[in-house]
């Protein structure tokens, strides 16, 4: 079976995220009030072959761990459909 698996990689909450800063400092700029903060991560959408949802998940979230994301700044969220 072929599931769509979406990985969402987001900076740490903790760390510096220099282009949402900047993206911010940019909406200001514009004139856009009552943002109170952007935070600029990554969506990559995953075709798995499988067996079921759970094996789709585990490939998914091993390719997050092994290559999609950097776990020393970034987290992931791995979404089957």
């Amino acid at each position: 079976m072929i599931f769509t698996a979406q990985v969402k990689v987001m900076p740490l909450k903790e760390l510096l995220d220099p282009q949402g800063k900047a993206v911010m400092g940019g909406l200001s700029n514009l004139g856009l009030t009552g943002i109170q903060d952007v935070r600029i991560g990554k969506n990559i959408t995953l075709q798995i072959n499988a067996a079921n949802a759970s094996e789709a998940k585990r490939i998914a979230e091993d390719a997050a761990k092994k290559l999609l994301a950097n776990q020393v700044m970034e987290m992931f969220e791995v979404i089957i459909s």
